[in-house]
């Protein structure tokens, strides 16, 4: 047990320190070696837990994504309108990401980047694992017809791709108000949603 604890705490101890080489350079601006450097690790304690930089990349992405989908599942749970649900999510993902923001920069730079296939497929099964309570309240408003009949890669394109793209710009410095953010856009991501439910 002591072995696993000690493992895991280096590990995470070089996601902290890719994460902050990240926020400083841009993942693609980032080797592994300057990850070592910073979490001040043996070149042998790196490679015993990643292959390659692809690999803490991989892995950084998982742990962002269940910090990420961790919050907004405790959001989505107190829902009890579609109303509220699809409020709720919308505004917990930008309410996250504007309150983690290298966390939040390196989820959309290494989004965007071309992955290993095996990886990749293993990264988006992750993501359905940690999604699937979020994913369960949305097809019980579904099934009561409050919301459209659409697969959970509809819902995440049509409820956040505006919020996406706002919090992209935001991060890079584009002076687009987090207040007007969080207030305007979950509203418009129901006002679309509800006017096809029950399709």
């Amino acid at each position: 047990m002591s072995r696993r604890r000690d493992g895991l705490e280096r590990k995470g101890a070089l996601l902290d320190a890719a994460l902050a080489c990240f926020a400083k350079h841009g993942v693609l601006g980032v080797g592994i070696e300057a990850i070592r450097l910073e979490a001040g690790a043996s070149p042998s304690s790196v490679y015993n837990l990643f292959s390659d930089r692809n690999d803490i990349i991989v892995a950084l992405l998982g742990r962002t994504f269940e910090r990420l989908f961790a919050h907004i599942g405790a959001r989505v749970a107190r829902a009890r309108t579609a109303k509220g649900l699809v409020i709720g999510m919308v505004d917990a993902h930008i309410e996250w990401v504007l309150a983690h923001p290298d966390e939040g920069r390196f989820l959309y730079q290494a989004t965007a980047l071309e992955m290993d296939p095996k990886a990749s497929e293993a990264l988006q099964h992750h993501k359905a694992l940690l999604l699937a309570p979020v994913v369960a309240r949305f097809e019980a408003f579904i099934r009561e017809g409050a919301l459209p009949r659409w697969s959970p890669l509809v819902f995440d394109v049509v409820l956040l791709g505006a919020s996406h793209e706002a919090l992209r710009r935001h991060l890079a410095g584009a002076r687009i108000d987090a207040a007007w953010m969080r207030r305007e856009l979950p509203r418009l991501a129901y006002k679309l949603v509800a006017s096809h439910a029950g399709s």
